[in-house]
């Protein structure tokens, strides 16, 4: 093992890619003691909390005082460490010293002793929140354990969608002092008529994983509930903490900006004082540093990194044989062998997956491979129903399990001690998901954390080795708040309006505290206002859109229970298909599948679920009736999610491992590994490297393709190609197919077309984009991109998720629940409607807005259209498809009808290319068989048989596309790909293109 340089990030990086038998990293096994952060402490601890430690044999890092020490001063703030380093203790007991009344605590632990009536407990002072409910059953438990001993008059309690209806009961009566929620239930809890009685009083609010909300809609919701709350106490203290943020000072004035009095909060933050214990300059530009407070009366905030000591090792799990003609979308199952090996080795092991749908596959495969993993091996994934999730996290805490395959459910911090190794199956798309992944392993202070990447195609072989890179050199993906979305405005309206009423000038100063709304214009305010007062000009005729109407004392209130027990019923911004309940005839529940799902299948048809062969017997309401079924070829449930695009560090660090293999440095296993892909790729064309960007032309029977190679990642690709397909095509019209992936595009054109001569004026920034770009401003790019696009298609399908957040279309409310046909049904009634009678609607703009801004990356695509402005254009003719191009032209054979087998296509393709590369007959087929996901116990090398090569790629697509049903038995030959790339061919007449279908599988 090499040791890599450490970072300036709270993680040490170590270790070079290694076999599966590779010896795992030495921990401490036996008890997990926290060791002393230093032996001559820089701040004295307060004595309750130092002698609560002590009493576990623990000492206060250093980092922990900074934060016990702002808290003192009444500071909010932003703590930063790496997983396990101790976060939560450190907020947790500093809220305990700063809000815990001692006399109080006293007359408790007298009361407790001598089995007295203990003394009322306080109100509600902190409230805690988790972005999944998962983790907030297991954060509770962290946190009653210093309670007794410091707060023993306080109590706790959790609410969340899990909670019993008789706890939610008590909970309306009394809150406990300390209240571990969701951003969804603060929201309904402001939504009550008693909200400023009962969160008023609120001290403290903490925002557990913010990097894990920052980003989306539902940081958003804790924005607007954080400004309410400070503007009924304005001395409410926030902390949030981090573990994988690149922009540290912009994510810590998203979280205390709505603390600000207006005033203060109209410009930019420019409170914040750095505190890093030990920390030099860090790879987001802060330093330590000490600003003046502001004019108000609002103490700065506090940024505190905890940089620990702590090793991480990042390796890969290298496969006999890399394919040089790899392609996305496959399972990973050829390394079930090795990964088996990996598991018999540990202690514990977490086995993480970018699907449910690939968890499923994994976890079947995996008890079929070895049966005596039964009852130590478990399955994780947010559809499952909770009891079987709280058996699994118990099991992992407990040490009861060998190893469990899992999605993001289990990313964020529960804490499983046991845990020695993380498996990530395929690419983790970004440098943050693997740092988040790594720390599951390793849970403590002073233990290594260790992350395995298991490639499921050659390519990703070589994003091991830069991802290791990326981590060693301290680069963290950055994530941003959304920008002024409307319809979350228009949901916490009508939440406030709920809750108490407001007065509309009052709350707009409140709501412009927010970093989401700083520079919320005047009149889109006043739209938002008329939209919940009467549905806009466009619905005033309708009473269910009268949500909110202004007394005549000037508050604005809901009136119509109806109409405020139908908002509760819907209040949150998690967005997804309706889910149908799947569980036993007469029996047990195993959880939910999205209804679009069951809706394609039939009475019999055999789908796996929940690691078990269901056969559906009958549907009933939302309602899956199953029985288990005998063994088949059962199709996969598909979720919506799971398109991950590679993330901009982790592409730039990929393309320097192409540059440093081109410059004869090969430093890794991993570029050992798939030399013979790069060599051949070197040979055929070029590789890709910084300052160049690589285009490929080649001439087949299909037409004229032209391969591109931004490494931007595949939602700005799809923006990309609609673009240059529109260039394309105004001096010359025709018919394009495209395809795309995290790597590039394709372009293909049925009739004669020089690539090469039109190539640089495609590329080219026109005057006004370039006059845009500069003042950071990109109307006309916007306005190209939608004429390049079937923009109204994909407009209007943003535009379902907004009408619902917005409360236009509800998927449920007491006594109802609408399927998804009926949502979509009404979202495009809507839709047509506000085009035709009301153009200017603030959420049909929004739906533009999020359709450039998410679904196309627009920003990140302005960024490399500047950037390929800076490259040198190096176009390479193909005599054949090189190691590269491979890739999206089976992204494009997916789409295509064709009375050829997908799977036959390919073996015949890999097979022509491997002879023309001067392989063996031997060798072609054992690259075939190898690029399948074969099961454990076929065999493989270089004995198989070329007539083999058909069946085994035909498998490795199978498992690829869970995302249509089948009959047991049957094969389907047309299947699209896993999410990890999107593609099409799309055949459409230019100039205006179509984008393909782009689905993702989890």
């Amino acid at each position: 093992m090499s040791r890599a340089k450490p970072p300036p990030c709270p993680s040490r990086p170590i270790g070079a890619p290694a076999s599966a038998d590779a010896p795992s990293p030495s921990a401490p096994k036996a008890k997990h003691r926290r060791p002393n952060a230093q032996p001559a402490p820089s701040a004295t601890a307060p004595d309750a909390a130092t002698r609560w430690l002590a009493e576990r044999g623990w000492a206060p890092f250093d980092f922990q005082r900074e934060v016990w020490q702002a808290m003192a001063q009444g500071r909010s703030g932003l703590l930063h460490a790496s997983t396990g380093a101790g976060k939560t203790l450190a907020v947790w007991l500093g809220l305990l010293m700063h809000f815990s009344a001692p006399a109080q605590a006293a007359l408790a632990l007298a009361a407790t002793k001598t089995k007295a009536k203990l003394p009322p407990a306080p109100p509600l002072t902190v409230l805690w929140l988790t972005p999944m409910r998962a983790l907030a059953a297991d954060t509770l438990r962290a946190l009653r354990a210093p309670m007794a001993a410091l707060a023993p008059d306080w109590t706790a309690g959790l609410r969340t969608g899990d909670t019993p209806a008789g706890e939610r009961a008590a909970q309306t009566r009394r809150l406990p002092t300390l209240l571990v929620t969701t951003p969804e239930s603060l929201s309904l809890l402001l939504s009550r008529a008693d909200a400023h009685d009962t969160l008023g009083r609120v001290g403290a609010v903490v925002v557990d994983e913010w990097h894990e909300l920052l980003g989306s809609k539902r940081g958003v919701q804790v924005q607007l509930a954080l400004a309410r709350l400070a503007s009924w106490n304005p001395a409410l203290m926030v902390w949030g903490m981090s573990a994988t943020l690149g922009n540290l000072p912009e994510a810590l004035d998203a979280l205390v900006r709505p603390l600000q009095p207006a005033d203060a909060a109209q410009g930019k933050r420019e409170t914040t004082n750095l505190i890093a214990a030990g920390a030099g300059p860090t790879s987001a530009g802060g330093q330590k540093s000490s600003h003046p407070p502001a004019s108000n009366h609002t103490p700065p905030p506090a940024l505190i990194r905890g940089l620990l000591p702590k090793d991480l090792v990042i390796d890969t799990l290298l496969p006999a044989r890399a394919e040089r003609f790899a392609w996305a979308g496959h399972m990973g199952l050829q390394m079930l062998p090795q990964v088996a090996e990996v598991i018999d080795g540990a202690g514990s092991t977490l086995i993480f997956t970018n699907t449910r749908s690939q968890a499923e596959r994994w976890y079947q495969a995996l008890i079929e491979a070895r049966p005596d993993l039964a009852g130590v091996l478990a399955l994780h994934h947010g559809s499952l129903d909770k009891s079987v999730r709280d058996w699994v996290e118990l099991g992992l805490k407990e040490g009861r399990l060998k190893a469990v395959v899992a999605t993001s459910s289990l990313d964020l911090g529960v804490d499983f001690l046991p845990v020695e190794r993380v498996l990530q199956i395929g690419s983790a798309k970004g440098v943050a998901r693997l740092l988040q992944r790594a720390g599951r392993s390793g849970h403590a202070p002073g233990r290594t954390s260790r992350i395995t990447l298991v490639p499921t195609h050659s390519l990703e072989i070589v994003e091991g080795a830069a991802a290791r890179e990326a981590v060693a050199a301290g680069q963290i993906e950055s994530r941003h708040s959304p920008r002024a979305p409307r319809d979350v405005l228009v949901q916490h309206l009508v939440t406030v309006a709920l809750g108490g009423g407001f007065v509309p000038d009052a709350l707009l100063a409140e709501v412009r505290r927010t970093a989401a709304y700083a520079d919320l214009p005047d009149d889109e305010w006043r739209w938002c206002l008329d939209f919940v007062r009467q549905g806009g000009p466009s619905l005033a005729a309708y009473p269910d859109f009268r949500r909110v109407v202004p007394g005549d004392d000037g508050v604005w209130r809901v009136p119509d229970a109806r109409l405020a027990r139908r908002h509760r019923s819907n209040i949150g911004t998690i967005v997804s298909d309706a889910a149908v309940s799947v569980q036993f005839v007469g029996g047990a529940r195993l959880g939910s599948v999205e209804e679009s799902f069951i809706a394609r299948l039939k009475p019999g048809d055999v789908f796996m679920f929940a690691g078990r062969l269901l056969e559906l017997v009958r549907v009933h309401e939302m309602t899956a009736q199953v029985r288990r079924a005998p063994a088949g070829s059962p199709a996969l449930p598909r979720w919506n999610g799971g398109r991950m695009p590679l993330s901009n560090t982790l592409a730039d660090a990929l393309v320097r491992q192409f540059a440093a293999y081109a410059r004869g440095e090969r430093a890794s296993p991993e570029i050992d590994r798939v030399a013979p892909l790069l060599a051949l790729q070197q040979q055929w064309s070029r590789l890709p490297v910084p300052g160049e960007l690589l285009a490929e032309t080649l001439k087949t029977r299909e037409g004229w393709h032209l391969f591109l190679y931004p490494f931007a990642g595949r939602q700005v690709h799809t923006g990309l190609a609609g673009l240059l397909a529109w260039r394309a095509a105004r001096g010359q019209p025709g018919t394009f197919s495209m395809a795309f992936n995290d790597y590039g595009l394709e372009l293909l054109s049925p009739t004669p077309i020089d690539w090469a001569a039109l190539l640089p004026d495609m590329l080219a920034l026109p005057a006004e984009h370039a006059a845009d770009l500069a003042r950071g401003q990109r109307p006309a790019l916007l306005a190209e991109v939608l004429d390049s696009l079937n923009a109204g298609e994909l407009a209007r399908r943003r535009f379902r998720e907004i009408a619902r957040i917005s409360g236009l279309i509800f998927q449920s409310h007491p006594g109802e629940q609408r399927s998804s046909r009926q949502l979509q049904a009404s979202a495009s009634l809507y839709y047509e409607v506000f085009q035709q009678h009301d153009p200017g609607n603030q959420l049909l703009l929004q739906a533009q807005q999020e359709l450039l801004e998410q679904e196309l990356d627009v920003d990140r695509l302005a960024d490399t259209l500047q950037k390929m402005q800076q490259q040198a254009l190096m176009v390479q003719a193909l005599q054949r498809p090189s190691p590269l191009s491979f890739p999206l032209m089976v992204e494009r054979f997916r789409e295509r009808l064709s009375n050829e087998p997908l799977a036959t296509r390919i073996a015949r393709m890999v097979a022509d290319l491997e002879k023309a590369a001067g392989a063996s007959a031997a060798e072609e087929a054992a690259g075939a068989a190898g690029a399948a996901d074969a099961p454990a116990s076929a065999p493989s090398g270089s004995g198989a048989s070329a007539s083999a090569a058909p069946n085994s790629v035909r498998q490795a697509l199978d498992l690829s596309a869970p995302d249509a049903p089948r009959q047991p038995g049957r094969r389907r030959t047309r299947r699209r790909g896993d999410g990890n790339s999107g593609s099409g061919d799309t055949g459409a007449p230019v100039p205006r293109p179509r984008l393909a279908r782009r689905r993702g599988a989890g």
